[in-house]
């Protein structure tokens, strides 16, 4: 019952830092308030329990039900981001202090999701190219439903409510805290912003690559040589999720956009440390993951109120209140702890945290390719059943 091997599954790896509390159900399996592992263990060794589920570790009681026990209201909070989500489910005692009963963190896969849609529409492109037989036109009468958002968005949305459905049926929740937050792009980039700049851009009197000129100093930012043709190099490659946007985009000459490639910055002046500190000065913040939650936070925050509980919604600025209040390092999951109407918090030292990560549910192709578009392995001629060849199946048997 103390550590819990290393588990990868279809949906998520859960690594071996998995939280001290164990969850309980009753025999009909309502959720109960969590108890330690050495209370976990000498129930079952009493034969009053038995093992629920392995991850995260639930223990099931076949001699008591919710309506013999005492229940607390447990309350979980929520901190959403692009690339992590924590949570936290905590408790309140009588003098309105909060008790940390559980902290996971939760890994996205949207930048996976986005570069295997880029390589499915490769293929469907190379597909459409060549002499196949023919196929009617579909992208005439293709309509994007109201409401749409793109499948690595959609993403954070399925998985934090997944989540959030998971924690309901292991803890009695009774209400919800999420931090809602919308970023000011220009603000973001721009502290000094005001008036009339707001509905001016960057480029007002400027063309793209004269702009980024004036703004280097036509010299490459990488070798400082003054060529007569420069050409403009994405710092961020697009391979690797890269825009091109104006904070993307760097002059540099022939020979360093050859050398670099589609390596990191990082990666190529990782001898150079003044120069790269220099080129990410000048650079401006990515805006990607603040669009992403700008997207994101208000479809989440719709189907936090379908599931009926009661929801509360808080800023960023009061969450940074909060842990400043307490002398909390910043994470995701302490800042999950850390939403909402805080007094004081207890128990979040020695509470280790459940890291998730989203893996998918595998792929559906049925050969697969290396990195250079060579087939590896060999194709499965044996086709997966339908549900009415199982049932056929099934009925012969009979």
């Amino acid at each position: 019952m103390g550590e819990i091997p290393r588990y990868t599954g279809r949906k998520a790896i859960f690594s071996r830092r998995n939280a001290v509390k164990v969850f309980v159900l009753d025999r009909h399996k309502k959720p109960l308030m969590p108890c330690s592992p050495k209370r976990a263990r000498k129930l079952m060794e009493q034969g009053r329990a038995r093992v629920h589920k392995m991850h995260p570790f639930t223990i099931r009681l076949v001699d008591r039900t919710v309506e013999e026990s005492v229940v607390q209201e447990v309350e979980l909070r929520i901190d959403p981001g692009s690339q992590n989500t924590g949570f936290a489910l905590v408790r309140k005692d009588d003098e309105g202090e909060d008790h940390v009963l559980h902290l996971s963190q939760l890994k996205h896969r949207g930048q996976q999701i986005r570069l295997d849609l880029e390589k499915r529409r490769a293929v469907r492109r190379g597909r459409r190219s060549r002499k196949t037989w023919y196929r009617p036109r579909r992208f005439d009468n293709r309509t994007r439903p109201r409401g749409w958002i793109p499948p690595s968005l959609l993403h954070r949305v399925q998985i934090t409510m997944s989540w959030v459905g998971k924690y309901g049926a292991l803890l009695p929740v009774s209400s919800i805290a999420f931090e809602y937050t919308s970023f000011d792009m220009q603000l973001m980039q721009n502290p000094e912003i005001s008036g009339i700049e707001y509905q001016r851009g960057t480029l007002q009197g400027y063309e793209i690559r004269q702009y980024l000129y004036e703004k280097y100093g036509r010299k490459c930012v990488y070798c400082d040589a003054e060529a007569k043709v420069i050409e403009l190099d994405h710092v961020v490659p697009r391979s690797k999720g890269g825009s091109d946007r104006l904070s993307n985009l760097v002059p540099s000459c022939h020979e360093c956009n050859q050398s670099k490639g589609n390596m990191l910055v990082e990666k190529f002046l990782e001898n150079d440390p003044v120069r790269l500190g220099k080129l990410k000065a000048q650079l401006k913040a990515p805006l990607r993951d603040a669009t992403a939650m700008n997207i994101v936070r208000p479809e989440i925050l719709r189907q936090l109120h379908a599931t009926g509980l009661p929801v509360s919604c808080w800023s960023g600025a009061r969450t940074k209140w909060n842990r400043d209040r307490q002398g909390m390092p910043k994470d995701h999951h302490l800042d999950a702890s850390c939403v909402g109407n805080v007094k004081a918090i207890h128990g979040w030292e020695g509470e280790e945290v459940l890291m998730v990560t989203a893996c998918g549910h595998g792929t559906r192709q049925r050969q697969l390719m290396d990195s250079y578009g060579f087939p590896r392995g060999k194709p499965s001629r044996r086709r997966r059943p339908t549900t009415a060849s199982r049932r056929a199946t099934s009925s012969r048997r009979l």
